[in-house]
């Protein structure tokens, strides 16, 4: 990461952090962490840590391998050989753990991570974390039983009444590790289907170093969603008065407009191994603060070079060991309409910035006729 990309990820709101001021976020840790000490008679610890991490404890005290892909470059966010921005809140346990000396605890790490990921409706590649450990150091062993009772507990606490179910997950942290869905409801109060809102398992005995654990991580960002009805990531953070003003709390959301949604396709010429989540990072990486005008990238199709006919490699120039990629950009900006000459600007950015090939399409917007065309 250069200085600059540095700053600017470690500027972002936190917005679990009540000294960034109040957010809906906070309301849902604090629900979290009232019911599980209230069922359990035990003592809460909230630590956030810092952002910034070792990779050890990010990764190697967590028990991944050397090989795992998470580790590559391409989705990691490291500052040097030894340091990275923390890709989960999980980093924060090793710490923990080594200092935790009670019987039995639970630590809460809330917090901001950094990924890479897709743009869609429910993606971020800044999402926000909530790790839950409850360390027994005497007394019987926690069991699957109390991992069920646990997700019980989180679930209603912050969505009463919804429905959910696990499925079986391998995490190098935990044993008897699941995936946790919970059933959404569609913001008119219809059923939306299962939606995935954190991972969980036995605390793996070589992570914790002695007695017992249930380890919990949940994503904060969908929470607040299914808790207030919102079905846009990226009102989390909008700075509309109208928007900003229901954030503090979880009551349900009233939404303030419906902008109405454009897109534009694009063909690229792009290296071979290049995948949805590198595409949506490099993408915000291109726009910036317009990001925020991108409601979704859409992968529509990929073709290798080898399937191509030879008129198509000319026409975008491929080369060998590129692919083609078909890319539907939605344009939705939440508090205005954008204008076709908007869209048009944003089109040629990111296409500007993904195409790999040797020959280009621009748009070009004729007034007269309201329309977009290919310009050579």
């Amino acid at each position: 990461m250069t200085p600059q990309e540095l700053r600017a990820a470690l500027d972002l709101r936190d917005l679990t952090d009540p000294d960034a001021g109040e957010h809906a976020m906070q309301h849902v840790v604090s629900a979290i962490e009232y019911a599980l000490a209230r069922a359990w008679g035990i003592p809460v610890r909230r630590d956030p840590g810092p952002r910034i991490v070792s990779v050890a404890d990010n990764y190697d005290r967590l028990r991944y391998s050397a090989e795992a892909v998470t580790r590559d470059r391409r989705y990691s966010r490291y500052l040097d050989g030894g340091r990275m921005l923390r890709s989960h809140t999980t980093a924060r346990v090793p710490a923990l753990l080594d200092a935790n000396r009670l019987p039995d605890v639970l630590l809460s790490v809330p917090g901001i991570c950094y990924r890479r990921d897709v743009i869609d409706r429910h993606h971020v590649g800044e999402p926000h974390q909530l790790d839950l450990w409850r360390i027994r150091r005497s007394g019987p062993p926690l069991t699957e039983a109390d991992l069920v009772h646990m997700i019980g507990l989180v679930v209603a606490a912050v969505l009463p009444g919804h429905d959910w179910h696990t499925v079986p997950s391998v995490h190098p942290y935990t044993l008897a590790g699941r995936e946790i869905y919970v059933a959404g409801r569609a913001p008119s109060g219809g059923a939306s289907g299962y939606i995935e809102v954190g991972e969980c398992g036995l605390a793996h005995p070589e992570v914790t170093g002695g007695g017992s654990g249930l380890a919990m991580g949940l994503g904060l960002d969908r929470l607040v969603m299914l808790a207030k009805g919102v079905d846009d990531i990226r009102l989390l953070r909008s700075t509309d008065p109208r928007v900003a003003a229901q954030m503090r709390d979880l009551t349900p959301y009233r939404p303030v407009s419906a902008m109405p949604a454009t897109h534009r396709d694009l063909s690229l010429a792009v290296a071979g191994d290049l995948d949805a989540e590198l595409l949506g990072d490099r993408v915000r990486d291109l726009l910036g603060p317009d990001a925020g005008a991108v409601e979704e990238i859409v992968v529509r199709s990929e073709t290798g070079y080898a399937e191509l006919p030879d008129s198509a490699r000319a026409r975008m120039g491929l080369r060998p060991g590129q692919k083609n990629v078909l890319l539907r950009v939605v344009l939705r900006d939440l508090t205005r309409t954008l204008t076709s000459a908007e869209a048009n600007a944003l089109r040629d950015r990111i296409y500007a910035g993904l195409h790999e090939g040797e020959e280009h399409e621009w748009t070009l917007f004729d007034a007269d006729r309201a329309e977009a065309k290919p310009r050579p």
